[in-house]
């Protein structure tokens, strides 16, 4: 079983969840914005794939912050960002057997469909 962390709106996590479901592959989904998510897991997502990956840089809700909160940002900041605006989490993040992998390229693909071989 995959546990699988996105936004219930977001495309990309629509594409994943149906691509899941049509490889029959057992997973759980996780609004971060109506379950949220904590530091200590975004910590360890961000240990395991490094935050720089982890930080979504391109949304409306990076260019949203203040000036002051993407100034100089480092893991700490990055991290806390992250649990009070689940939007800046990259997505989707998969955690299977294997670890954590984030986005939905062919390489995560690949990467999903070996650890539910």
């Amino acid at each position: 079983m995959i546990d699988i962390y996105g936004l219930r709106n977001c495309d990309t996590c629509r594409k994943a969840r149906a691509w899941l479901a049509a490889e029959g592959i057992g997973h759980r989904f996780h609004d971060l914005r109506t379950d949220g998510v904590d530091l200590a897991t975004v910590t360890r997502w961000a240990a395991a794939v490094g935050w720089e990956k982890l930080l979504n840089r391109r949304g409306t809700t990076w260019r949203g912050l203040a000036d002051a909160d993407r100034d100089g940002v480092d893991e700490a900041r990055a991290s806390a960002l992250m649990v009070a605006h689940p939007a800046l989490i990259k997505r989707p993040v998969f955690e299977t057997g294997g670890g954590v992998l984030v986005g939905f390229g062919p390489d995560v693909r690949q990467s999903v469909g070996r650890t539910t071989a």
